[in-house]
């Protein structure tokens, strides 16, 4: 494990230098109940691993994966439990009228998802 990517140690986890962006209601371009059974998937083998990200970022249809009746919210409350910062935009939250439907996360900013990323050592995009 390269030691110079680690940013926080907790309880039998490491937080990585890592930032994930999500930026659609579900993972892959495929039948969306498949697309949300795909990151349903992602976030609870995420949530397994010893290795953790500091960030996921949610911005356009994305945002729909933090708020009330989102499929994913026990994965997401999980990986929160553990460090990992959820990063929702602000602006797409708006767009989509869901700013007061918000269950996981920080509310944030472009600035705060740009911020996430240049600070990261390695970003990955769902």
């Amino acid at each position: 494990m390269n030691t110079s990517a680690i940013t926080t140690t907790t309880t039998n986890t490491v937080t990585t230098n890592l930032v994930i962006l999500i930026p659609n209601n579900g993972m892959g371009k495929a039948d969306p109940e498949l697309q949300r059974t795909l990151i349903g998937k992602y976030l609870e083998l995420l949530d397994q691993h010893t290795e953790l990200p500091n960030a996921i970022c949610f911005f356009t249809e994305g945002v729909k994966l933090v708020v009330e009746g989102s499929p994913v919210l026990e994965q997401l409350h999980a990986l929160e439990t553990k460090g990992v910062r959820l990063i929702v935009c602000s602006t797409c939250l708006n767009y989509f009228g869901l700013q007061d439907k918000v269950k996981a996360g920080i509310v944030g900013g472009m600035g705060d998802i740009l911020e996430a990323q240049l600070k990261a050592e390695k970003v990955i995009t769902l």
